[in-house]
């Protein structure tokens, strides 16, 4: 099964002769969406841009809109008590019946225990001669704080508990309020813990360098972070930036191209294009093939990514990250490499958009990860890929990364047996065959 809630459309979790058009010139026809151009303004602006104001402006961004997107479980689920897979999807469906919320958080559906994996792999890894410093970007319903929280209270030593720090950075007010009811729900945690309610993207909010080591959590936060898309009219054709802009002659939005400038587009290719700097230029014979038969290239950046990062490593240069999300997505109807799912809920039942223009703060926009492609951006923004332009630097990683599925993650660090039902069946296990885990921690080589 894969982990998509029949109630949304989510439930969990890591390239170029120019186009025949001018910079200004709309050249989308199957691409129009007819619905109030209310995010965007005279100006076209970036694909990034069009996402993030659809999905996080304060007036009618998609989350800031519904306070019910993310939901919050009354009681865990006792999956022991359950026969199987049938009596477990059952019991599903009438909790999303029963609650009305877009999507449960897979640390909501499977608590406390899926947090407190997480936590048994920070004391695992951590440094626990300085004091220990958690950060969580996105932290949802406060769960994953909460159910951290609880498990080193109660497992490590209390020299740990008492001097941790354990820092929320959320960006919608509603969520913010709610995380500190959450873990206010344990009176001794609320001294450890805080919300910061601001973007976490933006440099300025982190302060100065943190120079000790300190832990970032993110959970399914990768996949809703802005993207932008580049276009190429053929397989030889060069890329292009994806403009949004508004139709001239209707009540509509269409994409605009425009030559690669953006500094953040550019580098997110240059990533890309890092292991093909030494291949030649394609065959005569592929080129004419690509003429007689053109086929147009459509492929999404993790551009929101990048930037987050390039802040974590300038801001927190000791970082250990722990990261988890979708590998890959189903039944994606939106075209392109790495393309989202653009869902929307009406009248309790959930349908997908084919167009990403469409989303007007009524849908989610959510991304696959590319785990290949987020080490290399992790490589990248803490310095060390950009050393290897110069071949007399020996200088090695200054990081360890890996990527294991879920069901490994948990094995490894959680307790499986709390998450099975009495036929065997474990839905933590089987069903979030698409999620991974991305775990990236400093070397001796950070300075």
């Amino acid at each position: 099964m894969l982990p998509r809630s029949n109630s949304s459309g989510k439930l969990f979790p890591f390239i170029f002769n120019k186009l025949n058009v001018t910079p200004n010139e709309p050249f989308a026809p199957s691409f129009q969406a007819f619905f109030s151009t209310r995010i965007v303004g005279e100006k076209p602006i970036l694909v990034r841009d069009f996402i993030h104001s659809a999905l996080y402006d304060p007036n009618h961004g998609y989350f800031s809109q519904r306070s019910g997107a993310v939901g919050v479980l009354e009681r865990s689920i006792k999956f022991n008590q359950l026969e199987g897979r049938k009596a477990y999807m059952k019991h599903l469906d009438k909790i999303y019946k029963q609650s009305g919320i877009a999507w449960f958080t897979p640390v909501e559906l499977f608590k406390p225990w899926y947090a407190q994996g997480i936590a048994e792999a920070i004391l695992r890894t951590a440094n626990l001669s300085v004091p220990l410093k958690i950060y969580e970007i996105g932290g949802g319903s406060g769960t994953c704080a909460k159910g951290i929280l609880d498990y080193i209270m109660l497992n490590a030593p209390p020299r740990i508990y008492n001097n941790m720090t354990y820092t929320s950075v959320e960006i919608s007010p509603t969520l913010a309020e709610i995380q500190k009811q959450t873990v206010g729900e344990v009176h001794g945690h609320l001294s450890k813990f805080k919300v910061e309610h601001r973007d976490a993207m933006d440099r300025s909010g982190w302060g100065d360098v943190e120079q000790q080591p300190c832990w970032v959590i993110m959970l399914e936060v990768l996949d809703n972070l802005p993207h932008d898309l580049i276009y190429s009219e053929s397989q030889v054709s060069p890329w292009m930036e994806v403009w949004v802009e508004k139709q001239l002659d209707r009540e509509g939005l269409s994409e605009l191209y425009k030559p690669l400038h953006d500094s953040l587009i550019k580098r997110c290719v240059e990533i890309l294009e890092l292991d093909k700097n030494d291949t030649k230029q394609s065959s005569i014979v592929s080129k004419a093939w690509s003429k007689l038969f053109p086929k147009p290239r459509r492929c999404w950046l993790p551009t929101g990514c990048m930037k987050l990062l390039e802040v974590l490593h300038a801001a927190l240069p000791k970082m250990s990250l722990i990261a988890s999300d979708f590998s890959f997505l189903p039944d994606v109807k939106v075209p392109g490499e790495r393309a989202p799912l653009v869902s929307t809920k009406k009248d309790g039942h959930s349908s997908d958009y084919s167009n990403f223009l469409y989303a007007k703060g009524d849908a989610d926009i959510f991304f696959p990860t590319d785990f290949w492609l987020l080490e290399r951006i992790d490589h990248y923004c803490s310095g060390w890929l950009k050393l290897q332009k110069d071949k007399s630097s020996l200088q090695g990683k200054k990081r360890r990364t890996i990527t294991i599925d879920t069901s490994s993650f948990m094995e490894e660090f959680g307790l499986p047996s709390k998450t099975r039902t009495k036929d065997g069946y474990n839905p933590l296990l089987d069903d979030f065959k698409n999620t991974k885990f991305y775990l990236s921690v400093p070397t001796h080589n950070i300075n």
